[in-house]
């Protein structure tokens, strides 16, 4: 490689570098300030120059949406990442715990990406598409495991998600819901059939009955 190529690859990955600084500084800002956070304390924190981070995202909705899609691919990653987990159940339950602490760090922009997602449609199809394929990875494993019911849609899950957390601007909304979801999953759990228990419950006394006529036949 010589030493022109290596020059025209360094401006690329530093506008990398930039774009994910620019979008982890707009993250902590607009969650502690609300959607009418300045751009100029996101360039700050950032470190970048308010130019380059226009250059990134020419309006405030446009990092709004780039801010929402990065997480939502993060979510994607992390249910990659958990379809090696050793309880596949676990697994799902922890993705939808992370997807609690998603929504609980939108809180100072849950208006303007409301307004974002009505005229984005397209936004709207992303984030379905990907959350929906994330679960779904996690649920067929853990059904294919015999550990939860098949007669549950990845769709039926997240539907089931953003109505626990609808209320997410109550205090102690998270809490509440993380045990919601606890319970939630712990019912979705495959169980023994109440025949199957019945004779579980039933075979011990018939074999003590058995091993009781052999010994006084014995006798």
């Amino acid at each position: 490689m010589d030493d022109h190529t290596d020059h025209a690859r360094k401006p690329r990955a530093d506008a990398v570098r930039n774009r994910e600084r620019v979008l982890e500084a707009a993250k902590a800002v607009f969650n502690a300030g609300g959607p009418e956070a300045s751009l100029e304390a996101v360039a700050k924190r950032a470190g970048v120059g308010i130019g380059t981070l226009y250059r990134h995202f020419p309006t405030r909705e446009d990092l709004f949406e780039a801010v929402y899609r990065r997480e939502v691919e993060q979510l994607s990653e992390l249910a990659e990442q958990l379809k090696y987990a050793k309880d596949p159940v676990d697994a799902l339950r922890r993705w939808l715990r992370s997807n609690v602490e998603f929504v609980a760090t939108k809180k100072g922009m849950s208006a303007a990406l409301a307004l974002t997602f009505q005229s984005s449609s397209e936004l709207a199809a992303f984030s379905m598409d990907r959350l929906t394929k994330a679960i779904g990875s996690l649920l067929d494993r853990a059904v294919a495991a015999g550990q939860m019911r098949g007669d549950i849609s990845p769709e039926d899950l997240l539907r089931a998600l953003v109505g626990m957390c609808y209320m997410h601007d109550q205090p102690g909304w998270q809490s509440s819901v993380l045990r919601m979801l606890d319970v939630f999953v712990d019912g979705l759990r495959m169980q023994p059939s109440a025949k199957t228990k019945a004779r579980a419950a039933g075979s011990l006394p018939s074999r003590a009955k058995k091993a009781g006529r052999k010994s006084n036949r014995k006798r």
